[in-house]
């Protein structure tokens, strides 16, 4: 069964609480010295005293040591009552554990003088008997308390590292793992891209050829041969543009978890990759300028998927290698295929090699080659050119 924990300034309450009680029992009974001649209210001062400074122990340990003492000691004149001895011992304690290491040393230093002293003047005074006894006995009023809780914080100091290297430990744990997760789906993405997407492509190219010596051989429309090569060619079209579409989430998912509810991005966005563009490549000295040819039309979705990210590593090449000046994006979009062209300022120096360096040329070309297109990339005319064209076939198809 789970034992029901207080809050801080609760369990302060019911310490004071059972010190009242404690204290008003013993003083009801009269268990105090001097009760014949001590008058009730010279014992009951120091133990209310001691119970308020009880409520505020944690947040003003240096207060209630220094009032809490001034209140010992009057205890100690009047009346010796159990209770404020018991409270007071809870407030050197408390002052240790919530007060820091500076308090912990005055508190055994004046401890220790306090115990010398008592026993010192007891020694001198009665013997050595009585010198030891106040010896001890002050130590377990004054240093018991003040090493019970510097043990304490020294543990819960420890506890509190351990946590902190626990939850660090978990960090790094996750960050292997997402790490591990990133490589795997890089590899997936490549898999499918070199094998399968390799064998849908040769499935449509085939069955288009089919579909051609069908045409020249005059074969009719509702020739059963010509509508399974239509549904074949339909379908391989269909499954390269799902497999490029689970390629692009492979590797753009930045290592986590797969989200269901992707959506490729495609050209619509251009306008907002140009506007992030202009924004962090004003401190450059680069400015972006867009020019659309033709009507665009519906764009098949891997056509749309792949010229967007070539748009987008164009863009972000030109603010990492271009020099100042103005990059110019241009798509014309025909009737049978998009081109891209984006031209940089091209600085022409010598640079040191980046780990991962010209995979986003790569990247971009294999984009264009999975669709039938082509790429091409490199310096021109003091511009770093990038051409990309990008087959339509989806839109032609009908006219083919």
């Amino acid at each position: 069964m789970p034992v029901p924990s207080l809050s801080p300034r609760r369990l302060d309450r019911l310490v004071a609480f059972c010190g009242l009680v404690g204290g008003t029992v013993l003083i009801v009974f009269r268990v105090y010295d001097h009760a014949d001649r001590v008058p009730v209210w010279a014992v009951a001062l120091p133990m209310l005293v001691m119970a308020g400074l009880e409520l505020c122990r944690r947040t003003r340990p240096v207060l209630t040591v220094s009032v809490g003492g001034l209140a010992f000691v009057a205890c100690l004149l009047t009346g010796s009552l159990l209770a404020t001895l018991i409270m007071y011992t809870d407030l050197l304690y408390a002052a240790v554990v919530y007060g820091g290491r500076r308090m912990s040393r005055v508190l055994h230093l004046t401890g220790g003088s306090t115990v010398l002293v008592l026993a010192g003047v007891a020694w001198y005074a009665a013997g050595t008997a009585t010198g030891l006894l106040i010896a001890v006995l002050s130590a377990l009023v004054f240093l018991s308390p003040v090493w019970t809780g510097d043990v304490v914080r020294k543990h819960r100091q420890e506890a509190e590292a351990e946590r902190l290297r626990a939850e660090q430990t978990a960090l790094l744990s996750e960050m292997d793992r997402r790490e591990a997760v990133g490589a795997e789906r890089a590899r997936m993405a490549r898999e499918l891209h070199d094998v399968v997407a390799n064998h849908l492509s040769a499935i449509a190219i085939h069955a288009t050829g089919a579909q051609s010596v069908a045409r020249r051989r005059s074969l009719p429309a509702d020739d059963p041969l010509v509508e399974v090569l239509a549904v074949i060619r339909e379908n391989s079209v269909q499954g390269l543009a799902e497999m490029r579409r689970m390629i692009g989430l492979l590797r753009d998912s930045g290592g986590g978890e797969a989200d269901e509810s992707y959506a490729a991005p495609d050209l619509a966005a251009v306008d907002a990759l140009l506007a992030k563009a202009r924004a962090a490549g004003q401190d450059v000295g680069l400015d972006f300028e867009l020019a659309e040819h033709g009507e665009r039309g519906q764009v098949p979705v891997p056509v749309g998927l792949a010229a967007y990210r070539i748009v987008q590593e164009s863009l972000t090449n030109a603010l990492k290698h271009a020099g100042p000046g103005l990059v110019r994006l241009r798509l014309d979009f025909g009737p049978d295929e998009l081109r891209i062209a984006v031209d940089s300022p091209y600085r022409g120096e010598p640079g040191r090699g980046l780990p991962g360096a010209r995979a986003g040329l790569v990247g971009m070309a294999e984009r264009a080659g999975l669709l039938g297109g082509t790429f091409e990339a490199g310096p021109k005319d003091g511009y770093w050119s990038v051409r990309a064209v990008l087959p339509r076939a989806q839109e032609s198809e009908g006219r083919a």
